[in-house]
């Protein structure tokens, strides 16, 4: 039981018409089975075997296609069932012994009465199962001369790239120690030195040539 690839192919369509199918939790979903949410996304499969988020009263969390079926119409979500009432205790079992007879019958013996044992109870319901905390991804990228740093948790951005200086993307790096890695950074900020500096170098002379342009200028007046 679950979401087929042609449901899950039908919301995304409805997703797309602005529209918040609603899906129904299955017996895999633990405890919450039998209520029913709203999905308001499909994330990427490739990342996570949860991927179709449904919001469900004030949350929006993700779940497997297992957890979830298409609402039947009028599905509205099952109310808990009220607790058994505590089974009353069992009596422990009783000797009873007869009464004394004459001395020509024989002794008297001990009679246990038999109590019968008490029926298994059925199993508890099974718990809700556990739904893991989406992953927290951190990117530190390189671009067209710039370092950039960007955050998302699961499908949700919650930090889009910003520009950092390259001494922090090289603390960054440091940090995670990871090998060849610091060994990248370090050739790129070395290119990246060597470009300034030749920037530099043709800006001096071209300084120069200018500041002795004016001296001559300044002669000839």
């Amino acid at each position: 039981m679950g979401l087929s690839t042609e449901e899950l192919e039908t919301i995304k369509g409805q997703l797309g018409a602005g529209r918040k199918p609603r899906v129904q939790f299955t017996e895999a979903a633990g405890q919450i089975a039998g209520q029913v949410g709203q999905v308001v996304e499909l994330a990427d499969p490739a990342a996570s075997d949860e991927w179709v988020v449904v919001r469900f009263g004030r949350d929006e969390l993700p779940f497997s296609p297992g957890d979830l079926q298409v609402a039947p119409r009028g599905a509205a979500a099952k109310k808990a069932a009220p607790p058994a009432p505590p089974e009353p205790p069992r009596p422990e079992p009783e000797f009873v012994i007869d009464k004394p007879v004459p001395a020509a019958a024989p002794a008297p013996r001990k009679e246990v009465e038999e109590v019968t044992p008490p029926a298994p109870r059925k199993a508890a319901s099974r718990p809700a199962k556990p739904k893991p905390g989406a992953s927290l991804t951190v990117t530190l990228a390189y671009a067209e001369g710039e370092w950039t740093v960007a955050a998302a948790q699961g499908s949700k951005a919650l930090a889009k790239p910003y520009v950092i200086r390259p001494a922090e993307a090289m603390r960054m790096v440091q940090l995670v120690d990871v090998p060849g890695v610091q060994e990248a950074v370090e050739h790129i900020l070395a290119a990246e030195r060597a470009e300034a500096q030749a920037q530099a170098d043709k800006l001096r002379a071209e300084l120069a040539e200018i500041e002795a342009r004016l001296a001559e200028l300044g002669e000839a007046g």
